[in-house]
């Protein structure tokens, strides 16, 4: 008896481990038939070269922080070729992965920085931090949902964007005023303010995403959050306004972006309401904060 338990213990923990969601049933967005293939000339002006650079550019700023950091190998895949909307994140071993696809790429809602979000929630399954995704003992490896899409804007997005002048780049690009205004409060120097409102933009167009895959009507807005208030953290996609919120708060989050979160404390490396912050917080459409 003994035996066999420990043979198929053995055969579980053999199976890569995939994410979005702890049994690797769907990824950034739910499972879905829409196919999107290259040259089908309905889409947004996403090019292979463009979709390769911005892969291999978190590449390049995550690699070694993988190896250093996490005694891990990140494995990208790139399929252009692939009509797939939808991104994964997968760890076997040592072997840390994610994988991009050419459909979800070539959305009409998705811009270049939209693309490079997705890239970063991916990544940010591995090494986002706390919480955790539940998994059948206690903790699986993976960050959940509405942490990685935090730590993608709060962190991840804000080392990629660095490698740029955001002032020069954001110049005459159209900027919810709420948006701008609040990037205003959160940030003082130009560049900072930049990336924030370059940050709002992508998790908007991202947002708009998961409302259309959805065949949602009511637009998403930067002044109309999501309401509802979880009576424990939603490890799963929270609604699409409740995305955009949390990518709109990672963006505002004054945290320095060298700050490390913990892979076991929530409320380290981010803004929280127990030191009083008032923006770049967690919203609570899927967050619950310890001890609340």
């Amino acid at each position: 008896m003994k035996l066999s338990l420990v043979i198929i213990l053995g055969a579980l923990l053999s199976i890569p481990a995939h994410t979005c969601d702890q049994h690797g049933i769907t990824g950034i967005v739910a499972e879905n038939d829409l196919w999107i293939p290259a040259g089908m000339g309905r889409d947004n002006g996403m090019t292979e070269e463009r979709f390769n650079e911005i892969v291999d550019d978190m590449a390049a700023i995550y690699t070694d922080i993988f190896t250093e950091e996490f005694d891990a190998n990140l494995t990208v895949v790139k399929n252009w070729e692939s009509g797939t909307v939808n991104a994964y994140a997968q760890q076997q071993g040592k072997t840390w992965k994610i994988s991009m696809f050419g459909g979800l790429a070539r959305h009409e809602t998705i811009t270049e920085d939209a693309f490079a979000l997705v890239a970063c929630h991916e990544i940010g399954h591995h090494i986002g931090g706390a919480p955790k995704k539940k998994s059948y003992w206690s903790s699986s490896w993976a960050s959940n949902e509405g942490q990685a899409d935090y730590w993608g804007n709060m962190k991840c997005f804000r080392k990629y964007a660095a490698l740029e002048n955001n002032v020069v780049l954001m110049d005459g690009v159209e900027v919810d005023p709420i948006a701008e205004e609040a990037c205003k409060e959160s940030f003082s120097y130009a560049e900072d303010i930049a990336i924030c409102k370059r940050a709002a933009n992508a998790g908007l167009s991202l947002g708009n995403l998961f409302k259309a895959l959805r065949k949602l009507k009511t637009p998403l807005k930067y002044d109309t959050p999501d309401t509802q208030v979880v009576t424990k953290t939603n490890d799963s996609h929270p609604a699409p306004q409740c995305r955009l919120d949390t990518y709109f708060q990672g963006a505002l989050c004054n945290v320095a972006v060298d700050e490390d979160v913990s892979q076991t404390d929530a409320e380290l490396g981010v803004c929280t309401r127990a030191q009083d912050d008032k923006q770049g917080l967690r919203p609570l459409c899927w967050y619950k904060p310890a001890n609340s």
